[in-house]
């Protein structure tokens, strides 16, 4: 049985623990983890991606040492909305990752993720090297902190 795939964040509100949130490209997938709280996203590793089943058994080492409960998975919508290739790319690998291992996936738009990444480490004046070996787990910690602070506005509007 696969786990659930989510098209909104809310849906992961229910289960506490840590997120793990995913930035996925071509050759990488930049992964951060939250506290267990959901307060902060801390970037963690760049993944060189591989076969599908390795890159599933590193994120599932990954989730069971940190006991993530769920996983953010970045969207790439166009500047529009629309979803275009790189769309129907990552809504494969969730379908995939969903049968692969037992967490509730949800979607998060992903949108200038990178580009917010690229200003952080430019701020941090990180050298042009630095800054490619860690934007893709940066820019995963940029997804997962906007999903955490979405959550954090639906916990506080809960009655």
């Amino acid at each position: 049985m696969s786990a659930p795939i989510h098209e909104d964040v809310a849906a992961l509100a229910a289960t506490p623990g840590a997120l793990m949130g995913l930035d996925l490209g071509t050759k990488t997938i930049g992964v951060a983890l939250s506290d267990g709280l959901r307060i902060s996203a801390t970037a963690h590793e760049t993944i060189r991606r591989t076969k599908f089943a390795a890159d599933a058994a590193r994120l599932g080492e990954i989730a069971s040492n940190r006991a993530a409960t769920g996983i953010v998975l970045g969207l790439p919508r166009n500047m529009d909305g629309s979803e275009g290739p790189r769309c129907q790319a990552t809504r494969a690998f969730a379908r995939n990752l969903a049968g692969a291992l037992p967490l509730p996936i949800a979607l998060w738009d992903e949108r200038l993720s990178t580009v917010a990444a690229e200003q952080a480490l430019l701020a941090a004046d990180a050298s042009r090297a630095r800054r490619r070996q860690v934007i893709d787990k940066v820019a995963a910690a940029v997804i997962l902190q906007g999903a955490l602070d979405r959550l954090a506005v639906l916990g506080r509007a809960a009655p």
